[in-house]
């Protein structure tokens, strides 16, 4: 499958959370510990927000393995952002290629996905076929991600991402179950407008992949006084992730399954998933 993860907060470097955390999302890329495969090396990417002017997020997406990406390193090296989205693939049987790497990106928002549409060469065509048709010319990859993506957006994504992603995983398994194709969705899902950052946590047969949210920074300063990293950061600050960058005790809560959850200014929420 992937892993992904999506950072609300103060701003900072991207390398930050790439390349220096022991477990890493580029350590990730060769050696993941919770994924499906060991390995994820069929592309990278990241998309960030920068200024209240730019409101359209930068994207960068590379075919390479995310461990050899030399510049995916200079732009983290240098690139700060209080919001961004970051991904390393693992194919699941659509082609290597720029345009099927994550994050993708529609306006304001960004999508990233772990996991698959199981059978997805026989429910494409019905599938892409309830894409609305304003919103269709935009698909430019053949993911099974990317499809989840303006299905979301065509029932509503953008004013209401709960219930818009509820009813594409309702459609998926409508569709799945017309074909005869048993617990069809496997998804973890991040998602953000610029703004506010969505999670799903969802699967047909109930054991879904794995994804964690950290702690709130005053109890993670509380267990670690001489933790430099979160020293700086704000109140605000949060991390989901696949799977844990490090060992910190307290630091990684699970997102429940069939959950979702927001990170905002106030507070957060977390709630139950069911596709409509």
């Amino acid at each position: 499958m992937c892993r992904w993860l999506a950072y609300s907060g103060t701003p900072i470097l991207l390398d930050e959370l790439l390349y220096k955390p022991r477990f890493s999302l580029i350590d990730q890329s060769m050696h993941s510990r919770m994924g499906v495969e060991t390995t994820n090396g069929d592309g990278v990417g990241v998309g960030w927000y920068g200024s209240e002017d730019q409101p359209v997020p930068a994207l960068f997406r590379g075919v390479g393995p995310a461990w050899g990406d030399v510049n995916l390193r200079e732009l983290a090296r240098v690139t700060r952002s209080g919001l961004f989205l970051a991904h390393i693939r693992a194919s699941t049987g659509t082609p290597v290629q720029q345009t099927n790497c994550h994050p993708f990106r529609f306006g304001r928002w960004l999508w990233c996905h772990n996991g698959s549409i199981k059978n997805f060469h026989e429910l494409r065509r019905d599938l892409l076929l309830a894409v609305d048709p304003e919103l269709f010319p935009s698909i430019a990859g053949s993911t099974d991600s990317e499809v989840m993506f303006y299905l979301a957006l065509t029932f509503g994504l953008r004013d209401d991402p709960l219930r818009g992603v509820e009813r594409m995983a309702g459609l998926v398994e409508q569709v799945a179950a017309a074909h005869g194709v048993a617990d069809p969705l496997q998804m973890t899902v991040g998602a953000s407008d610029g703004d506010r950052v969505w999670a799903f946590r969802y699967s047909s047969v109930g054991k879904s992949r794995t994804l964690f949210f950290s702690t709130a920074l005053n109890a993670l300063r509380a267990l670690h006084p001489d933790f430099a990293l979160i020293q700086g950061l704000s109140e605000e600050t949060r991390l989901i992730v696949s799977e844990p960058l490090g060992e910190l005790a307290g630091a990684w809560q699970p997102v429940p399954e069939s959950s979702y959850g927001v990170i905002q200014k106030g507070d957060d929420e977390l709630g139950a998933f069911t596709p409509r």
